[in-house]
């Protein structure tokens, strides 16, 4: 098989490398895998344009392997092609501790292991996750949502969005008072950061002294279709823009997603000078904003959000506008 392999690396066949590597993968053969994707990183030093393969032999390997062939994928560099982080990739399919003995230090592993977090697994009593890497709880808390999880398979992937719920025709007028909220409108814009640095798309979010009607009204809009949703709905929006890469950005993955869907929150909650907030205390602030998701009654292509917030003991509110389209 080592021959077969070296032989294809020479040829330069693309075409022929991932057909060996679905044959690899279909019959358990992971040390071949790894020879694969070894030799085309080296033919990349002879100038052999072999990198497609060598990412779809690290995804694959990320997605199907068992940990100990798995693990060792979770290093800075390995999938940068791929349809998503390998420390999303490998956690969609493994738990943590069968990744963990052989997964090498740093952030790629510290990553996979929130990942895990955000499927469900209470990591707060493993040790060597680093915390400076992500600061957030190795358990998900009580008020936080089931985050919208990617879905990998051998040839493809997919990202769905959380649902939204019958939205109703709404009338907005236009609003003068406008808050310079830098913090926080920051913090909302950054959600999409991958869909306008890396794509086509585009974001926008202002704060003003009134309710969410007036903040969405802000934004342009006249008449709008809106719907009040719970914190931890809102939440799960916000930590999905974050993990999306839209069409054709880098998806960051649902533990950064997670991360700046808290750091978003903090913002608006007045709480970054905190940071990092205790998790009961930012559940708190979570609670006392009304969240709400809005439309233009248009059909939504692509990727959007679209969502508007309102503190009434402060008086003020929030409205962001993101969308990204092939």
């Amino acid at each position: 098989m080592n021959a077969a392999i070296a032989e294809l690396v020479e040829l330069g066949d693309l075409d022929e490398l991932t057909r060996m590597i679905d044959r690899l993968c279909g019959a358990g053969d992971w040390d071949g895998l790894v020879e694969l994707r070894n030799r085309c990183r080296a033919a990349l030093q002879r100038g052999k344009q072999l990198w497609p393969a060598a990412a779809l032999a690290e995804y694959r390997a990320a997605l199907e392997a068992p940990g100990a062939w798995a693990g060792p994928m979770l290093r800075t560099g390995t999938g940068r092609f791929a349809l998503g982080p390998l420390s999303e990739v490998a956690a969609s399919t493994h738990r943590w501790d069968e990744l963990a003995p052989h997964a090498p230090a740093g952030p790629v592993a510290t990553m996979c292991a929130h990942e895990r977090v955000v499927r469900g697994e209470d990591l707060r009593d493993r040790s060597g996750i680093d915390p400076a890497v992500l600061d957030l709880p190795l358990a998900l808390q009580p008020w936080e949502p089931a985050y919208p999880l990617a879905e990998y398979k051998p040839d493809g992937a997919h990202f769905p969005p959380p649902p939204l719920p019958p939205l109703r025709p709404r009338s907005v007028s236009a609003v003068t008072g406008l808050i310079q909220d830098r913090e926080s409108c920051e913090a909302l814009v950054e959600l999409a950061v991958a869909w306008t640095t890396e794509s086509n798309g585009r974001a926008q979010a202002v704060a003003v002294a009134g309710d969410a009607g007036a903040a969405v009204a802000a934004l342009g809009p006249r008449t709008v279709r809106m719907a009040e949703v719970s914190p931890a709905d809102a939440l799960a929006r916000l930590a999905w823009t974050g993990a999306s890469g839209g069409a054709h950005g880098r998806r960051r993955g649902m533990s950064a997603g997670r991360f700046a869907a808290w750091w978003a929150l903090a913002a608006m909650s007045g709480l970054l000078e905190c940071w990092p907030v205790p998790a009961a205390e930012l559940g708190r602030a979570a609670a006392e904003i009304r969240w709400y998701v809005w439309d233009v009654g248009e059909p939504m292509t692509g990727w959007s959000l679209r969502l508007a917030a309102e503190d009434r003991d402060e008086g003020m509110a929030w409205a962001v506008s993101a969308g990204d389209a092939v």
